[in-house]
C-alpha cells in the first residue's frame, strides 16, 4: 500500500510541474539487509526504486516528500519538505530460537520534518523523523553528507550518515521486557539512548541511453547500548540492492 502512495505522489507532482521538462527514474530490483538479533535470517525482498525532483515534490528510492520552503539555482540549492520514509527493523519471534518468548516488534513507516542543501555535487540533509504507527512512539533525527564522482561510464554517490535514535526507539527494537526475560538465559534489559554511525554508496553504470545498472551497498554500525542487549550478536547492519532503473523525460 506505501508504494502505492509513492506512485500517487510522483503522478501528481508531474502534473503540477511547470512545462520545463522533469527527470525520472524508475527501476525494480532486489534489497537484502542483515538482522543484528541472535539467529535471525536477512531480510529480502523486492524493492521498487524512484528518483524524482522537480522542486516541488520528490522521491529518493523509497522515501518522499514535498517542499514548503526553498531556493534552487544553477550550482546551490536549499529546501525544508515534509516527508515520510518506511523502516524495515523489526522480527517475529519465530525468526529464531533466541527470539522465542519475545513480543513481536513491528516495521513502521516514519515521517517529519527534512532540511537539504547542495553545492555543485555535494550535500547535506538532516532530518527530524517520528513514529507516523504507534510502534516505537518516539523519534529519530538524521544527518547524511554526500558527494559524487565519476569514473569513465561508472559514477559513485558515497556519503556518511550519523542517526540519533532515543531511548523509545532502541528500547522497542533491542530492548527485554520483564515479561520477556527468561532466568539465567535472556535478562530484562532497557537500552539509554544512542547514535548509528552508517556509510553507503550509491554505484551506476549505463547500459543504454536510458537503462542503467544502480547498486546501493551500506554498513550502519548500531549504538554500543543496542549491542549490550542479550537478543543482539552484531554490531553491524549490512544492506544492499540491485535493480535496473530506467531514465526519461516528461
Amino acid at each position: 500500500m506505501k508504494y502505492f502512495f509513492f506512485i500517487m505522489i510522483l503522478l501528481t507532482s508531474l502534473n503540477a510541474a511547470s512545462t520545463k521538462q522533469q527527470k525520472v527514474t524508475v527501476g525494480i530490483g532486489p534489497y537484502i539487509q542483515t538482522q543484528p538479533y541472535k539467529g535471525a535470517k536477512a531480510i529480502f525482498v523486492p524493492s521498487p526504486v524512484i528518483f524524482f525532483d522537480n522542486s516541488l515534490f520528490y522521491v529518493r528510492w523509497s522515501r518522499f516528500g514535498m517542499y514548503f520552503l526553498g531556493k534552487k539555482e544553477q550550482n546551490f540549492a536549499w529546501g525544508f519538505s515534509l516527508t515520510a520514509q518506511p523502516r524495515t527493523y523489526g522480527y517475529k519471534a519465530k525468526d529464531s530460537k533466541t527470539l522465542q518468548g519475545m513480543q513481536t516488534r513491528d516495521t513502521t513507516f516514519e515521517g517529519g520534518l527534512a532540511f537539504s542543501a547542495s553545492y555543485q555535487k555535494k550535500y547535506i540533509e538532516t532530518m527530524l523523523l517520528t513514529d507516523m504507527l504507534g510502534r516505537y512512539n518516539s523519534w529519530i533525527f538524521k544527518t547524511e553528507i554526500g558527494d559524487e564522482y565519476h569514473l569513465h561510464k561508472i559514477s559513485f554517490y558515497p556519503s556518511l550518515i550519523a542517526i540519533y535514535q532515543s531511548k523509545k526507539f532502541l528500547d522497542y527494537y533491542y530492548g527485554v521486557k520483564e515479561s520477556e526475560k527468561i532466568s539465567g538465559i535472556r535478562p530484562a534489559y532497557t537500552p539509554n539512548d544512542g547514535v548509528l554511525f552508517g556509510m553507503q554508496t550509491y554505484i551506476s553504470y549505463p547500459i543504454t541511453q536510458k537503462l542503467s545498472t544502480l547498486v546501493n551497498l551500506r554498513a550502519d554500525l548500531i549504538p554500543q547500548t543496542a549491542y549490550n542487549s542479550p537478543i543482539i550478536n552484531d554490531k553491524f547492519i549490512y544492506s544492499g540492492l540491485l535493480s535496473l532503473i530506467y531514465t526519461f523525460h516528461y
